[in-house]
């Protein structure tokens, strides 16, 4: 018995397989794959590297440029304000303790341009927004409008 069915059983599968054969003896066209070497394809290739790189060139020029990237500051050091005086000659203020100090910075150079107290910075600040309102109401009242808050 076994061995009728282990014939029984090739005979079907020596039938099944032999009929996969005959079916695909269809001629087929054969499609050429697209070269990889293609100018097409290298045309893509180099237009995702050139949008990549201006990318990366545009966000890191964006980031210095906002200033987004925050500085390291310890409590003792602080970059106040900082403004581009020329192509590579910045103007920065740095509070250190009570003390503002006014630096220009260039390459391979920084020079003490003047020493504020931050105290009377402050005090001045508000005596120049005070002398600014003060104005502001002079002038509402001689132009005859009334200011309204």
């Amino acid at each position: 018995m076994p061995k009728q069915f282990s014939a029984f059983l090739s005979f079907i599968s020596l039938c099944i397989f032999s009929a996969q054969v005959f079916a695909e003896t269809a001629q087929k066209t054969p499609i050429a794959p697209e070269s990889i070497i293609g100018a097409d394809s290298m045309a893509k290739m180099i237009t995702g590297l050139l949008l990549v790189l201006i990318i990366i060139i545009a966000s890191t020029w964006a980031l210095k440029r906002f200033s987004i990237i925050p500085a390291i500051s310890s409590s003792h050091l602080k970059i106040i304000a900082a403004t581009g005086v020329g192509q590579r000659e910045r103007v920065v203020i740095v509070e250190i303790g009570q003390t503002w100090l006014v630096l220009g910075v260039a390459p391979g150079q920084v020079c003490t341009l003047h020493t504020l107290e931050k105290t009377t910075l402050e005090t001045e600040n508000k005596t120049l927004k005070r002398a600014a309102s003060e104005f502001s109401d002079a002038l509402n009242t001689v132009s005859g409008r009334v200011k309204t808050d």
